[in-house]
């Protein structure tokens, strides 16, 4: 990632987002995709019937296919917080001190529903406050990848900020009628298995419809945030901790992947005796060795 940090940084800064592909390899994602039939239906299934009852959920309603972190798959947890991903989000957002604040895996179908969206930016549903211009105080959104994404498979298209300096903030979506240039401006983030599309909160994008027949896309969608900034967020992480699939995460994450959803660094002084030995006690099979002894 070095070698591309200069350049995906001045994208970063110019355009407001960056479209990056081998950043994740075919190694880096394959215990993820060997597990993705825990959460999703293959393109196979899918359109040939199987499970018709099971299916009903993607019909008709874009976000059907949607499933939040946990996932039943710890390996597709793990990928979520891949550690070049989150060298990636520490470039983008100048800081070493990061944090996750939302992750979902989503599956799309050809025919399913109508995908196609209006251009529209995020922020107001990942902060209570408006986008900043100072950029230490920026939220970075990843879309990756799973499987190869070619136009027919429904990409992601994105308009750089040059073309939307003094748009206002809303309406949430400049419609096609309006402002067709912008439209006409779009960047697709097309591209092979493991591609990233990295934006910001303020940066104009929208969803497109599949028309590939039989197809199917599947991709992670990760968002960071610099540690600090409180008003940014989306999923509570001592929520979602109640769910089944947390504990198999923690058991195989590493103390720097805990630290991006809060846990406290080791050598932090919240590790006390009894608190690690409460950590033991809440994640049976979590080795606590490095928050017992510290960095």
């Amino acid at each position: 990632m070095d070698a591309e940090a200069g350049p995906t940084q001045a994208q970063w800064d110019e355009h407001g987002f960056a479209i990056l592909s081998g950043l994740l390899t075919s190694e880096d994602l394959a215990s993820g995709l060997s597990e993705l039939g825990l959460l999703f239906p293959s393109a196979h299934e899918f359109h040939g019937g199987v499970d018709q009852a099971q299916h009903a959920r993607y019909l008709g309603d874009e976000y059907g296919g949607l499933v939040t972190f946990p996932f039943e798959s710890v390996e597709l947890c793990l990928l979520a917080v891949h550690p070049n991903l989150v060298d990636l989000a520490r470039t983008l957002l100048r800081t070493e001190d990061v944090r996750i604040y939302s992750a979902e895996a989503w599956a799309k179908f050809t025919g399913a529903c109508d995908y196609e969206q209006e251009l529209h930016r995020d922020f107001l549903n990942h902060t209570v406050v408006v986008p900043s211009d100072d950029p230490v105080f920026r939220n970075l959104e990843m879309f990756v990848f799973l499987h190869e994404v070619t136009e027919d498979l429904g990409p992601t298209h994105v308009v750089s900020t040059t073309l939307t300096t003094g748009l206002p903030l809303l309406p949430h979506c400049p419609t096609r009628d309006a402002h067709g240039d912008l439209y006409e401006a779009e960047a697709t983030a097309a591209g092979p298995a493991g591609t990233i599309l990295a934006y910001r909160g303020e940066t104009l994008h929208r969803a497109t419809n599949l028309t590939a027949p039989g197809g199917a896309r599947y991709t992670l969608h990760c968002s960071f945030r610099p540690a600090g900034d409180e008003w940014v967020g989306r999923q509570g992480w001592g929520d979602r901790s109640f769910d089944p699939s947390w504990n198999p995460f923690v058991v195989r994450a590493s103390p720097t992947q805990l630290e991006l959803f809060g846990f406290p660094p080791p050598g932090h002084h919240y590790w006390t005796s009894q608190t690690v030995d409460g950590l033991a006690l809440r994640y049976p099979g979590l080795d606590v060795t490095p928050w017992r002894e510290g960095p």
